[in-house]
């Protein structure tokens, strides 16, 4: 494990506070993935409030168990992008069509505005985009249950 040439941590007001190798502090510090999809927990920029690079994380893993948790819930805090476990329902086999969907982060139903909502990112990875842009990613359509498979074949 290496240690970083930053220290990380909160202010009072919750803010992520980045001192650099130089002792500058950067106040409203935020994380951003290069890679959210392809390499989730690689290549991770800490951003000034200005959207400058202060930092860069090769490997979240390499960093000190207190570092890492603050860089780890900061990208939770910034990324909204459930992963859909289970299809239930879907409203009508022809879009628009409602769909009712089991995510990690609970049950939830959205709109299906067109089959080009559904883009395959890279292979076994779908993105799914609500009627309000919200995305929904699907990691292996194929360890989906048959149910679940039946009713995505439809609209792919």
């Amino acid at each position: 494990m290496n240690t970083p040439a930053f220290n990380l941590q909160r202010d009072s007001f919750g803010q992520l506070v980045l001192t650099d190798a130089a002792g500058a502090r950067h106040t409203g510090v935020v994380a951003v993935r290069a890679f959210p999809i392809a390499a989730p927990d690689e290549g991770i920029c800490l951003l000034d409030a200005d959207g400058h690079e202060r930092a860069w994380i090769a490997r979240l893993q390499d960093l000190p168990e207190p570092t890492r948790a603050l860089v780890a819930e900061a990208l939770a805090q910034r990324e909204f992008m459930p992963v859909i476990k289970r299809l239930l329902d879907v409203s009508s086999l022809v879009t628009p069509s409602v769909w009712q969907v089991q995510t990690d982060r609970g049950p939830t139903a959205f709109v299906l505005k067109g089959e080009e909502d559904i883009r395959q990112l890279a292979p076994g990875v779908l993105l799914v985009s609500d009627e309000h842009g919200v995305p929904y990613l699907i990691r292996d359509p194929q360890h989906l249950d048959r149910h679940s498979r039946k009713l995505l074949d439809w609209f792919l």
